[in-house]
């Protein structure tokens, strides 16, 4: 799964999204490209900001899309498409936590040599195409702080802060996701920019 390349401009346009969930549902190829064209990379930087860690994330993003297709049958339409992928998403890192648990406790809030190539390369392969070398680096540079305090809140706001700040859904949206009332999705947001704010600024001395 390449995701560098935004496909989402070579795609065959949907009229709704009921369409494209009856093409997804009778095997359509086309609609299984789309559907990866629209939510490969923004369910790929949810993961990457909970788990911190980008190889990580693309393993993570496999699962993700592997349950998503063999799922999609018994979709209903009771939420929205997009939120059903992002609870799915949310399963998946849960499931991957669990998995390696102990591993991940042995890991710092610094990223390794590896993943930090990555994500520069990432960033480099966007600086042809949208700003010069200077800006992108400064970018790299801000997604790795924000990378790291996202890193050290506890589970249950830094999913609220992702999913509001970076992932841009809304309250309604993020209840659906994580199964709560929007009232608690607003109080843990309050008190996770909270915590965001302290270790960023803990970070940056």
């Amino acid at each position: 799964m390449d995701l560098a390349v935004d496909r989402t401009q070579s795609l065959p346009a949907v009229a709704s999204e009921a369409s494209l969930v009856a093409e997804l549902q009778a095997g359509s190829e086309d609609a299984f490209a789309y559907l990866l064209g629209v939510y490969q990379n923004p369910v790929f930087n949810l993961i990457s900001h909970i788990l911190g860690n980008d190889s990580e994330a693309a393993d993570v993003l496999q699962e993700v899309f592997v349950k998503v297709f063999k799922g999609i049958r018994h979709f209903h339409g009771q939420s929205s498409l997009k939120t059903w992928i992002y609870r799915i998403a949310l399963h998946e890192i849960s499931n991957h936590r669990r998995g390696w648990l102990r591993r991940r406790l042995r890991e710092t809030a610094s990223f390794d040599h590896e993943s930090h190539e990555e994500t520069a390369a990432s960033w480099r392969e966007q600086a042809g195409r949208t700003a010069n070398p200077y800006q992108v680096l400064e970018q790299a540079e801000r997604q790795d702080l924000v990378k790291r305090a996202l890193a050290d809140l506890p589970p249950v706001f830094r999913a609220v802060v992702v999913l509001r700040e970076i992932e841009d859904l809304s309250y309604r949206e993020i209840a659906e996701v994580l199964g709560i009332p929007e009232g608690t999705v607003k109080s843990r947001l309050l008190r996770g920019r909270e915590m965001l704010r302290r270790r960023l600024g803990s970070i940056l001395g």
